[in-house]
């Protein structure tokens, strides 16, 4: 399983190349997210996948470690999926850093 720095993450997402997922519940993504990241609360999939088999799927989570649990078990129901190293707290502060 692959996993990618916080700066990819933002390059992915203002690029749009990927499907971005929010993995944290529901009000903490109302309150901040990924540009571009749909949420899918604890990894509980729906059509959210339908169609992307092909498609590199990034996860993120608030630390990273659920996202790495997700990413695992993507991959071995075939699909290209990346975990981000610290999940949404990486990012944050990396975004934060460069105001």
């Amino acid at each position: 399983m692959e996993t990618i720095s916080a700066k990819e993450l933002e390059r992915c997402a203002r690029e749009g190349e990927c499907l971005i997922i929010d993995l944290r519940p529901r009000n903490e993504f109302l309150r901040e997210h990924v540009q571009g990241a749909v949420n899918v609360p604890q990894g509980r999939f729906g059509a959210e996948l339908s169609g992307r088999r092909g498609e590199t799927v990034i996860l993120y989570c608030d630390r990273g470690a659920l996202s790495m649990a997700v990413a695992r078990e993507l991959e071995k129901r075939g699909y290209r999926a990346k975990s981000v190293v610290g999940g949404f707290r990486a990012y944050r502060e990396q975004r934060d850093a460069q105001r």
